[in-house]
């Protein structure tokens, strides 16, 4: 098995293999044309993305946008994001149709062993799936594994560490349902 065929499995991988890193590379190669191009032109900004990124539909990504390697993130329609997102895709990200993202937000499917000679080996990582019609406050953390529900809003500056039914509004550090929608 590939380094790359385990990190996409969400197994123990050693991520300076060169394939990966070549493919870092060229993600932040394109991230960085992004953040760096003419505001005023918007639909040739987002076509730089779609290099990257799996889009659905209509999609807007405020820059700065980082991602680790772009092709395991799959946006729905009519995806809105905010100033500085970060997706740490070393699995799959699936965000669903109508998302909208603050600013600063970090998805991150990354993750480490906690045991300290096997962390400076190798790295994993779980699949994150954001559902429809999601609003995901400014400074929110989705940490590796999680689903976020449909209809589902998630305050800001909360740190999501466990799923998250439908049809909820959770906020914390870590995020808790407060109430039904």
């Amino acid at each position: 098995m590939t380094e790359k065929e385990k990190m996409l499995a969400g197994l123990p991988y050693d991520a300076w293999d060169d394939v990966l890193f070549k493919e870092r590379i060229h993600a932040k190669s394109i991230c960085h044309q992004f953040n760096s191009f003419d505001p005023t032109k918007l639909k040739e900004r987002m076509q730089l993305l779609s290099k990257l990124l799996s889009m659905k539909g209509e999609a807007h990504i405020e820059p700065m946008f980082f991602c680790d390697y772009g092709y395991n993130i799959e946006i729905g329609e009519n995806f809105y994001s905010n100033h500085n997102l970060t997706i740490l895709d070393v699995c799959k990200v699936k965000i669903g149709d109508n998302v909208l993202i603050g600013p600063h937000a970090i998805i991150s499917t990354a993750t480490h062993p906690l045991n300290p000679t096997e962390r400076r080996e190798t790295e994993f990582g779980k699949p994150i799936t954001i559902g429809n019609d999601v609003w995901i406050g400014g400074n929110v953390s989705i940490l590796p594994g999680v689903r976020v529900g449909d209809n589902s809003v998630i305050g800001a500056g909360s740190v999501v560490t466990k799923d998250i039914p439908d049809n909820s509004v959770a906020v914390g550090h870590p995020c808790k349902v407060i109430k039904s929608v």
